[in-house]
């Protein structure tokens, strides 16, 4: 069982059956390769799509994750902004929040069960140095146009999120909450029917210019798709184009209605806080709290093990954060399940999208875990590239970006694990001063932010 949205695994789809030939060859059968894969045969049914995946359709981060999809890049706005333009930056992230419905519509159309459920998000501050952000996000977030992004009270936000300390908030409305192993599977279904090849049971062991090599057989097409997210270091050739970090995550047994009096999460908005150190979390549709952070070691060598997926002392630690948000679940709350797995970073911190028109080698990801919404808009985006269609969509920022290689090791291990002790050391500060943390702000600026 790799997460609880997924429960036991799946039957595996036959595998490749041998070598041949496609129009679009596409590497991983994760939220990107998927959503590709269905609009490319939206727009045009007779193209023949094969999608390989090593294990089945959503073992990767679509399959684990929070369950979040919303509207956030890994890159802040401001930043986007410096580097692109402000009319560049603003229309990738009102792409980004028109994304979150064109995922709830393609549910609705295509029949997929996934308890989407649009509530927005809601960050508490539960120290002043977080009611300084939360302010100055607000500030920013308005600057560039969007007010919808509000400024809550210590009221306000406590209303939605009754967790312990909180003095005021942010909320966005532009997220979902939904069971994410459950639109990746159904989206694998969807695509299928539509006459897409999805190759389970399949890996990749070489990706070249028209070429995938498995060890099945070769598939050749114009176009070769890399879609591998968390997973792409195991390429030959791209071991210092993503480094996998990874995010842990738990889930309580269903509560009863008098923990979710206290608790809140009416709307089932998505939470956070404004800590360095991320966690995340939801109420899912069967009344469980599921909830998750950062924190885990990268690995050396960019390694991705299912060992590494349980960690725990991290375990430990979600555990205790949920009992310091949520008293009335106990001090160590019972969880039914515990699980992680690998998300992709890029050097610059920055989600890209590409398709090199000289080779025919396309890609998307480098999403730092905000990959359920924008693996949608990247799907699409790509599936524009790919066809050759003039839209606004590729010509958004984001696209054709080109992120510097990862340090060699021992240099990328010692500098990431740095970076998350110096997160954490951060918030500690914090805790005990009420100060915002100098080291944090270095740290932002050092990924871009």
């Amino acid at each position: 069982m790799i997460s609880f949205w997924m429960g036991p695994p799946p039957a595996l789809r036959a595998p490749l059956p041998g070598s041949l030939s496609a129009d679009v060859a596409i590497v991983g059968a994760g939220f990107t390769g998927l959503w590709t894969a269905y609009y490319l045969s939206v727009a045009d049914p007779t193209l023949r799509v094969v999608v390989l995946e090593q294990s089945y359709a959503g073992f990767g981060a679509s399959g684990r994750n929070g369950g979040w999809c919303s509207a956030l890049l890994p890159t802040s706005l401001p930043a986007l902004a410096r580097r692109h333009g402000r009319p560049a930056a603003l229309s990738l992230q009102r792409s980004m929040n028109e994304t979150v419905d064109e995922v709830g519509r393609v549910c609705a159309v295509e029949g997929i069960a996934c308890d989407f459920h649009k509530g927005g998000t809601v960050v508490v501050a539960r120290s002043p140095a977080q009611v300084a952000r939360a302010a100055a996000e607000v500030d920013s977030m308005a600057s560039f146009g969007f007010p919808e992004v509000s400024l809550l009270t210590a009221a306000e936000a406590s209303a939605r999120l009754g967790a312990t300390s909180v003095l005021g908030g942010v909320y966005t409305p532009h997220c979902a909450a939904i069971q994410p192993a459950s639109l990746v599977r159904g989206l694998a279904s969807v695509v299928a029917a539509r006459g897409v090849a999805v190759y389970e049971g399949t890996p990749v062991t070489s990706l070249r210019p028209g070429v995938a090599v498995t060890p099945h057989g070769t598939v050749r097409a114009p176009v070769v798709v890399r879609a591998t997210e968390g997973y792409t270091a195991g390429l030959p050739g791209f071991g210092r184009a993503v480094a996998p970090i990874y995010s842990l995550m738990v889930a309580t047994p269903p509560l009863p209605p008098s923990a979710w009096d206290e608790i809140g999460l009416a709307d089932r908005e998505t939470f956070s806080d404004f800590r360095h150190l991320i966690i995340y979390g939801q109420r899912t549709a069967d009344g469980r709290l599921a909830f998750g952070g950062r924190g885990a070691p990268y690995h050396f060598g960019s390694s991705v093990s299912p060992s590494f997926d349980q960690e725990p002392t991290v375990f430990t630690a979600l555990r205790r954060t949920l009992g310091e948000l949520f008293p009335v679940l106990g001090p160590m709350p019972e969880v039914s399940h515990a699980w992680g797995g690998p998300l992709g970073v890029t050097r610059d911190w920055t989600a890209s999208v590409g398709l090199d028109r000289s080779t025919g080698l396309a890609w998307a990801g480098g999403y730092v875990g905000d990959g359920v919404g924008t693996s949608n808009l990247a799907g699409r985006t790509l599936a524009h590239l790919i066809l050759g269609v003039d839209s606004d969509l590729v010509r958004l920022p984001w696209v054709g970006h080109r992120s510097r290689r990862w340090e060699p090791e021992p240099l990328r291990w010692l500098g990431i694990n740095a970076a998350l002790q110096a997160t954490a050391s951060a918030d500690a500060a914090e805790a005990r001063t009420g100060r915002s943390s100098r080291r944090a702000a270095l740290i932002n600026r050092l990924v871009g932010h």
